[in-house]
């Protein structure tokens, strides 16, 4: 590799031999614990056209995705819910800070003071935060109530669940059962928020992707694939957040 290339080092127990993963923030080389440094970076330099190459087209990609939220929260805004749009209205209250609430539409009830006071901009930003912390609740709430609606039916009972911001994972499920999901999955359709939710109690069976993980998460979630495939079409939209 050149001055120029710079990746990261992760070491695998998993990993039988080295591989590349390359995305928009980093280039990473996942090896086996026992791999002679000296040996991965051989394997690196003698990668560097396809590295190369696997970053453009990354980067080709990034070009074109469009986020799913709008350049700034203002009146009529649309926002993303659950796999739909609905239109943001902003309203004057005495209250101290700006407080979301959804019926049909989200409606952001804003101080007087602040609208006076703040630019637009700055409005608008303060609404985003405001609907991000609104999202994360509502997250939560759904994890709650669809995993009271598969646990008792399977039998796969975590230890704890909690909402996170994650920059390249849709969901976890750690050693000892404690479930982890992406808030931004209350951006996409139910149904996908639920498989994701379905993936991660089939782990505490399966802690792997093998075929018999498949075909667990086939038994609860017949149209998985569906579910699966709109992730891999529009998460990288997803991921850019509000």
């Amino acid at each position: 590799m050149n001055s120029k290339q710079v990746y990261q080092i992760r070491r695998s127990q998993r990993a039988k031999r080295a591989r590349i993963v390359v995305t928009a923030e980093k280039v990473e080389v996942v090896a086996p614990l026992r791999m002679p440094e000296r040996q991965i970076h051989q394997f690196m330099r003698a990668k560097l056209d396809w590295i190369e190459s696997a970053k453009n087209k990354v980067q080709r990609h990034v070009d074109t995705i469009a986020s799913l939220a709008p350049a700034l929260y203002q009146q009529g805004a649309m926002i993303p819910y659950l796999g739909k749009q609905y239109k943001l209205e902003i309203k004057l209250s005495q209250n101290r800070q700006i407080e979301i609430a959804f019926a049909g539409a989200f409606i952001a009830n804003v101080p007087d003071s602040c609208y006076q006071s703040l630019t637009s901009a700055a409005l608008s930003e303060e609404i985003r935060a405001a609907l991000i912390i609104w999202m994360r609740e509502a997250a939560g709430k759904l994890a709650a109530q669809t995993m009271g609606h598969y646990v008792p039916l399977y039998q796969l009972n975590p230890r704890s669940i909690t909402i996170k911001t994650q920059k390249s994972r849709w969901g976890s499920c750690g050693i000892h059962n404690d479930i982890n999901l992406n808030w931004l999955l209350i951006l996409a359709p139910v149904e996908v928020f639920e498989y994701v939710v379905i993936h991660e109690l089939c782990h505490i069976a399966q802690r792997n992707h093998s075929a018999a993980f498949w075909a667990l998460v086939a038994r609860y979630c017949h149209d998985y694939q569906q579910q699966r495939g709109w992730l891999k079409r529009h998460g990288s939209s997803l991921m850019l957040g509000l």
